[in-house]
């Protein structure tokens, strides 16, 4: 039985207008250190965010968001943020700001799969509910 291993993980939230301070969620990030495990799933959700603001500029929030994944991976056409260690971008990646693009805080946890803890949160935080599955998760 594999021996569970901490993770950090953070929320990436769009907040069209910041002084409303209304978001959704679009994006996961997870850090495992002793896996050597960073990645990130990205999912917008582009009429949710027109209803919070119709005039946003969805393909350049898609750009961002898409370069938080692009970090993640260390895909060096994502600057010289993707050429430092996985601690150091995850770190760059969630600190706090006052952006369009805005890290919730960082959580921590225990985990065996990286790849399934990162579908998992991806769902719970992500995906809109299944029909019928009006029960709340808390795992």
């Amino acid at each position: 039985m594999p021996t569970p291993a901490s993770f950090d993980y953070a929320v990436i939230r769009v907040v069209p207008r910041v002084e409303r301070q209304e978001f959704i969620n679009a994006g996961i990030i997870v850090f495992c250190l002793e896996k050597r495990y960073l990645a990130a799933r990205i999912h917008l959700d582009e009429a949710r965010l027109q209803a919070l603001w119709p005039e946003i500029d969805i393909d350049l929030v898609r750009q961002h968001l898409e370069a938080v994944a692009r970090i993640c991976a260390g895909d060096p056409a994502a600057g010289p943020v993707a050429a430092l260690s996985q601690r150091e971008r995850f770190h760059w990646l969630t600190a706090p700001r006052s952006t369009i693009i805005q890290p919730s805080p960082v959580h921590t946890g225990l985990c065996d799969q990286t790849d399934a803890l990162l579908d998992r949160l991806a769902e719970q935080f992500l995906l809109p509910p299944l029909p019928g599955s009006d029960k709340q998760q808390c795992r």
